[in-house]
């Protein structure tokens, strides 16, 4: 790891909360609750994250977060990531949390909710770490239920910042969710969106222009479509791209493939996270490092990443500005400076 790397200050906007439960904690919450696993030891566990592609992955997710059962739980999960995103620089998380495949087991929404929430106002009592709260629908699942998941969400309104849409992307377009994200945008919510990862680019546009969101989470598909490249670019619409998940999952075979430099070159708003780092391979350091050395990125390319980072979340302008000043002093003492 490069000292550049470990140093650097960072935004993380692409971070599944359920995607960082380590195997040491599935088993250590699974006797705390009482609950059997299908699995012998971690050991075990690990060995089944040998994903082919985006199913074979949620099918071990959604069994691994049946462990989370309480609201102690939920804190454990969140404050365990945060230890780890403290110590490797991230200034700024913005994290998704998936209701359905809690509220689905008899898991009420308020013990998730006030888990997550209660860790993340510790870490930023301690270290200053802000963050901010993403809800999303699962994208296999009906839109009445996203619907219904919405509503039950009203007492929590103040905490969740904005919604998203992940879980299988094929066979499940953007289209399917219009009404609810229509509905989620009267309500004041920020609005995101899975798309263009195993689906199609066209998919990116009917996020875009149909669901009306503002930050396209993996986007990677954007490289076969050179219009909506220039779309991208011109309205600096952020892409939330995920390396090591991407690598992992079978969207590219080698990290030599990855279209993250063409698409940065090109100048979009792309942003470096970790997605599911418990299942991929590596937290934020790890992809930024696996740009590093599977794409040769340089520290100038590293530091724009960054910087992206903190154009596309959604700290306000002071707060923005902070970070920025901080990663071009940083940038400075590397003998970086940034073209605006």
């Amino acid at each position: 790891m490069s000292t550049f790397i470990s140093e650097l200050p960072k935004v993380e906007l692409h971070l599944h909360i359920e995607g960082t439960l380590e195997p040491e904690m599935v088993f250590s919450l699974a006797r705390r609750n009482g609950i059997t696993l299908d699995y012998k030891d971690e050991s075990a566990l690990k060995a089944a994250y040998r994903f082919e592609d985006l199913q074979s992955f949620l099918d071990v997710y959604y069994q691994g977060m049946q462990v989370l059962v309480t609201e102690q739980d939920f804190f454990d999960l969140t404050w365990a990531y945060l230890c780890r995103a403290h110590a490797e620089r991230v200034r700024h998380a913005e994290i998704f949390f998936d209701p359905q495949a809690h509220t689905g087991r008899g898991v009420p929404l308020a013990v998730v909710v006030s888990g997550i929430v209660r860790a993340l106002e510790q870490a930023r009592q301690q270290w200053g770490l802000t963050s901010r709260l993403i809800m999303s629908f699962l994208r296999h699942l009906s839109q009445e239920s996203a619907f219904d998941t919405l509503h039950h969400a009203e007492p929590f309104r103040q905490q969740l910042s904005g919604i998203g849409l992940d879980s299988a992307e094929k066979n499940n377009p953007p289209t399917k969710f219009t009404q609810v994200y229509a509905a989620a945008r009267e309500q004041g919510y920020r609005l995101v969106a899975h798309a263009g990862e195993e689906g199609p680019a066209g998919y990116i546009r009917d996020a875009l222009d149909i669901l009306k969101v503002e930050r396209i989470d993996h986007g990677v598909a954007a490289i076969t479509d050179t219009p909506l490249m220039a779309r991208l670019a011109q309205e600096r619409i952020p892409l939330t791209v995920c390396p090591l998940s991407n690598l992992k999952l079978k969207v590219i075979d080698t990290m030599a493939e990855h279209p993250m430099l063409q698409l940065l070159h090109a100048g979009l708003c792309v942003t470096v996270n970790s997605d599911d780092p418990a299942y991929f391979g590596g937290y934020m350091n790890a992809n930024y490092e696996a740009l590093q050395q599977g794409l040769g990125a340089s520290n100038e390319d590293l530091l724009q990443l960054a910087m992206n980072g903190v154009e596309a979340c959604w700290l306000s302008p002071e707060e923005k500005a902070v970070l920025t000043r901080e990663l071009n002093a940083y940038g400075e003492q590397a003998g970086i400076t940034l073209k605006h």
